[in-house]
C-alpha cells in the first residue's frame, strides 16, 4: 500500500489576502529561525564545507593571517547561516524561495556577533501561474548588523505561495526523467571539471586587467544528492524554524501545526522543508523529488563571484533568480560574464558581472547578476582596506 505524505492545504482566498494586507510593513518576530550567531571558526568552517566552497580565506587560518583580514572570515553568503527566511503567515500554501537582493557593506571577521532583523514588505497577487494556476509573490527585507552596530548586509528576498493540491496536480514538470542517468564516463567528467575550480585567492585580479565579455572560470554543482543537503542545513542553510528532535519538535509542532507533517512511513514529525530531503515530502510540495534551496544556489553564485575576484576584491551587490529546481541528481555549471567596467559615486573599480547556473537540460536554472569591486593597479585602491 502507498502512503502518502499529507500537509495542512489550503487555496489562495479573498480572507487570506485581507488578513495578510493588515501585516505589510510589520517587523517579524525570528528567533525560531536564526542559527547561527557568532562567526566561530567552526560556523564558518561548516557552512562554507557546506556551500561546497574550499576558500581557504574561509577555512585555513595561517593562510588567512597573510591576508589584509589578518585572520579568517566568513563567505558574504555565510549570512544566510544566520537568518535565511522565516514561515510567516498564508496558512496552508507551499512556498518556495522565487527572489534574492542584497547589498554588502562590511566583512564578517571572526568571532564577530551578527544580529539579523526582517520586515514584511508585502505581496503581488495573486498572479496567473504555470505551475499552480495561480500564486502570490511576497517580499521580505532582512538587514544584518555587528556587535558594534555596523550593517554588514541588507536585502530584499522573495517567496512564492502556492495551493500544494493545484500544484500536484498540474505536475508541470513531469515530464523530466529522474533521477538523471548519468554514466559513468560523464560521472566522471563531471568531477574532474570540479576539481579544476579556480580560486584566486592571494593572487590579486585587478580592474584594469580585466575586459568585457570575459567569462569567469565555471564553478560545479552535483550531482547534487541528499550528503549536499545534509552539509548545508547542518552549516546553517536551514530555511526556516530550527530543526529540533524528539521532544523539542514535538513540542513546537503542537504549537504550530502547519510547520510540520507525519511521514507515514516513519510515523516520525518532519519539518515541511523537508521536500528539500525527503522525497514523499517534495511530492507533497508538487515537486517530484528533493530539490535545492534557494539561498543554497544564492550560496552558489557568490562562490562562482568570490573564487574570480580574489582575496583583494569586494562583493558589492548580488542578485538572483531561481527558475528551476535543482533536483537531487542534477549537475548545475555556475557561470559568469563581464558586462561592464566604470567608477562608481564614490570612485571605486566596480565591474558588472551576468551569471547563470545552467543544468544537464541546458536551462539556466538561476540567472543572476553582480557587481565586484575590484583593486587598481593605477592608484593603488584596496576595496577590502576600505571596509577594515
Amino acid at each position: 500500500m502507498t502512503h502518502e505524505v499529507e500537509m495542512t492545504e489550503a487555496r489562495i482566498t479573498e480572507e487570506m489576502i485581507k488578513d495578510m494586507r493588515t501585516k505589510i510593513g510589520l517587523k517579524l518576530r525570528i528567533e525560531d529561525s536564526i542559527h547561527n550567531e557568532e562567526a566561530t571558526r567552526l560556523a564558518i568552517l561548516k557552512f562554507a564545507a557546506g556551500v561546497g566552497d574550499a576558500n581557504p580565506l574561509w577555512n585555513d587560518p595561517e593562510y588567512a593571517k597573510k591576508t589584509r583580514y589578518a585572520t579568517i572570515v566568513a563567505p558574504p553568503s555565510w549570512i544566510v547561516s544566520v537568518f535565511a527566511g522565516v514561515q510567516f503567515g498564508w496558512r496552508g500554501l507551499g512556498g518556495f524561495h522565487n527572489a534574492t537582493d542584497f547589498e554588502f557593506y562590511k566583512p564578517v571577521r571572526l568571532n564577530d556577533k551578527i544580529i539579523p532583523e526582517c520586515t514584511y514588505i508585502g505581496f503581488e497577487g495573486p498572479k496567473p501561474s504555470k505551475f499552480a494556476k495561480e500564486m502570490i509573490i511576497e517580499w521580505f527585507e532582512s538587514k544584518y548588523s555587528n556587535q558594534h552596530g555596523e550593517v554588514i548586509a541588507k536585502g530584499k528576498w522573495s517567496i512564492v505561495r502556492v495551493a500544494r493540491a493545484v500544484a500536484r496536480k498540474k505536475n508541470k514538470y513531469g515530464d523530466i526523467k529522474l533521477p538523471h542517468p548519468w554514466t559513468e564516463d560523464e560521472i566522471k567528467k563531471i568531477e574532474e571539471e570540479i576539481l579544476s575550480e579556480e580560486i584566486r585567492g592571494s593572487n590579486p585580479r585587478y580592474w584594469e586587467d580585466v575586459e568585457i565579455g570575459e567569462e569567469l572560470k565555471p564553478v560545479v554543482k552535483g550531482p547534487m544528492g541528499f550528503g549536499d543537503t545534509l552539509a548545508y542545513h547542518s552549516g546553517g542553510g536551514t530555511p526556516i524554524p530550527i530543526i529540533g528532535a524528539h521532544g523539542v519538535a514535538l513540542r513546537y509542532y503542537q504549537k504550530h501545526p502547519a510547520f510540520g507533517y507525519r511521514d507515514p512511513d516513519t510515523h516520525a514529525l518532519e519539518p515541511v522543508f523537508s521536500g528539500h530531503f525527503i522525497q514523499k515530502a517534495s511530492k507533497a510540495m508538487g515537486v517530484r523529488m528533493p530539490y535545492n534551496a534557494g539561498f543554497q544556489s544564492f550560496c552558489w553564485q557568490i562562490h562562482l563571484l568570490t573564487n574570480w575576484m580574489s582575496d583583494e576584491g569586494w562583493l558589492k551587490n548580488s542578485y538572483t533568480e531561481y527558475r528551476r529546481f535543482v533536483y537531487h541528481s542534477d549537475v548545475v555549471w555556475l557561470k559568469g560574464k563581464v558586462t561592464k567596467k566604470y567608477l562608481d559615486e564614490n570612485g571605486e573599480h566596480c565591474v558588472d558581472i551576468e551569471t547563470s547556473a545552467v543544468n544537464q537540460r541546458e536551462e539556466n536554472t538561476m540567472p543572476g547578476r553582480a557587481t565586484v569591486i575590484l583593486p587598481s593597479r593605477m592608484d593603488k585602491a584596496s576595496p577590502v582596506a576600505r571596509r577594515l
